[in-house]
């Protein structure tokens, strides 16, 4: 059996926006690093569930993203 650790709520002043969002487009994309995982979100939509991954995937998906 895999059992869940509860993700405890991340404080509003933990995120902050990417430097790539603009107020004109869909690409609207805040973050908290918060220890041991890395939350992401829709900063056009904060209601909605944040997407928590763990540091080393965070770390390399920023390296993929950024050689495209």
């Amino acid at each position: 059996m895999n059992a869940q650790q509860p993700i405890a709520p991340v404080p509003e002043s933990a995120w902050f926006k990417s430097s790539y969002s603009t107020g004109s487009g869909g690409e609207c994309v805040e973050v908290a690093a918060c220890p041991g995982r890395v939350h992401v979100r829709d900063s056009k939509d904060t209601t909605r569930s944040a997407l928590a991954v763990e540091p080393t995937a965070w770390t390399s998906f920023v390296g993929f993203a950024a050689r495209g």
